[in-house]
């Protein structure tokens, strides 16, 4: 459902990566490794619509990302380096917005139940700018247990998370691609999963 035909994405002057094309369907994640600087994150924004590549085209169920335009954006479920969430407003606030922005009708007993697996049960009505960041975290992960989005794309999503949050991320992972979602993800961890197809891409080998 997912593919990538013959992709070139540089910086500046600097080639990251040529001539790269793999496709992704339903329960199966893909592990993009390599060294800092290779292009890892480049490419996940290439995949969300975020940066243009140089050359080679993007398609989701056939057809061109940058012609579907939203109707790409609504199975798509983004989670970069930042949090994006807003410090004046509470987890339940901030959750709610995101989910109107994304398309879907969730309610507020849906987004504590969330936040309580989640691991903030108590925490669910105070700002979170008074969270810690492994906190503040945890509420934009929630995102995952509530989106309805068909592929997931997550930029190293295990960083400032605890022993228990990694656990239950990897967990989430695994239901999603067990239900017949996609995964695509950096991380420095490997993710195991008791059923789906993992594969991995190395850039700069």
């Amino acid at each position: 459902m997912l593919e990538a035909h013959q992709l070139e994405c540089r910086r500046g002057d600097r080639r990251l990566f040529s001539n790269l094309s793999f496709e992704l369907g339903p329960g199966t994640l893909l592990h993009v490794r390599g060294r800092n600087g290779t292009g890892k994150t480049t490419l996940l924004r290439s995949l969300c619509g975020l940066f243009t590549p140089e050359s080679g085209e993007i398609r989701w169920r056939g057809e061109s990302i940058r012609e579907l335009g939203d109707d790409y954006r609504r199975d798509l479920l983004y989670f970069g380096h930042l949090n994006g969430i807003k410090g004046e407003l509470t987890g339940i606030e901030n959750l709610s917005i995101a989910a109107t922005l994304d398309g879907d009708r969730v309610s507020s007993t849906t987004i504590w139940e969330a936040l309580a697996r989640i691991g903030l049960r108590g925490f669910e009505d105070l700002p979170t700018r008074m969270l810690s960041q492994g906190q503040k975290k945890r509420v934009a992960l929630t995102r995952l247990i509530l989106s309805k989005a068909r592929l997931w794309v997550l930029d190293e999503p295990f960083t400032a998370l605890d022993v228990d949050a990694v656990a239950l991320l990897q967990q989430l992972i695994v239901e999603h691609v067990d239900g017949g979602g996609m995964a695509v993800l950096t991380t420095h961890q490997e993710v195991p999963l008791t059923s789906g197809q993992v594969e991995r891409l190395d850039l700069g080998a």
